[in-house]
């Protein structure tokens, strides 16, 4: 790892990012900070220092399964809300469930934190360590500070493109289909957190509001809008990865 490698990967990553910001696509932050340094490696020394069995384990396989869970999971919450409250009037229901979906924001937030914090945290640190200015690879808690407070600064600037894809465009959603999504998404990631899969938030929570979605009717969900962000995700990996390899290619040129 040298530091055009993550200089491309982390140019990589932001560009892809910032694109399918603009296009109002929901996208997956870790598989552009995945593929970016990927392909930054193999720009600048080739497949040999690639891990490629990990990223099969670790990047792929999560990355299929974690939405298929967050999905299934969303689903079976939203009919088993359904069955426990199916004598209550929906008015009050929703008002009631706006105050419960604070708790449950609240844990998607945590959760959230607990997935790609953890991401930017170890690219920091190993951006530190690099260049000789940590003696370990030990996260400092400057780095936790830092990467926690930006992340909460990039959703309260930007992030609103991207709620309302989620929250109006794919499906509208009612404050007890929220709860039941959230819930859903925050489970699969505080698992996929403790197991130590990278995978990505978006995608959770995405294919969760699906889930809940499909409950009422196959066509309460946006299908069309569906297949434009699931070729997002397919081409991310490769995008991001062509990014990292151009920009660390450039870095390399210039810096040597």
């Amino acid at each position: 790892m040298t530091a055009p490698v993550l200089f491309g990967g982390l140019i990589g990553a932001i560009a892809w990012n910032l694109l399918t910001w603009w296009w109002a696509l929901p996208n997956s932050s870790s598989h552009c900070l995945i593929g970016g340094v990927a392909g930054a490696v193999l720009a600048t020394a080739g497949t040999r220092p690639i891990k490629w069995q990990a990223i099969v384990d670790k990047v792929l396989v999560p990355t299929v399964a974690a939405p298929l869970v967050g999905f299934i999971v969303a689903i079976a919450i939203m009919f088993a809300l359904l069955w426990l409250f199916r004598n209550a009037s929906p008015g009050r229901l929703n008002r009631r469930f706006r105050r419960v979906q604070l708790v449950s924001a609240s844990v998607v937030a945590f959760s959230h934190g607990s997935n790609d914090a953890q991401k930017t945290m170890g690219i920091m640190t190993l951006a530190l360590y690099t260049g000789h200015l940590i003696p370990t690879l030990t996260v400092p808690l400057w780095v936790k500070l830092a990467s926690a407070l930006t992340i909460g600064a990039g959703t309260y600037a930007g992030g609103k493109r991207i709620i309302r894809t989620l929250g109006m465009r794919l499906v509208k959603l009612s404050p007890v289909q929220g709860f039941a999504a959230e819930t859903a998404a925050s489970t699969v990631l505080l698992s996929t957190a403790h197991l130590g899969f990278p995978v990505s938030t978006t995608h959770v929570i995405t294919a969760s509001i699906m889930g809940v979605g499909s409950i009422e009717r196959l066509s309460a969900v946006k299908w069309g809008l569906s297949f434009n962000i699931f070729i997002a995700w397919l081409i991310t990996l490769p995008m991001a990865g062509i990014a990292g390899a151009l920009a660390a290619r450039g870095a390399a040129l210039l810096f040597g």
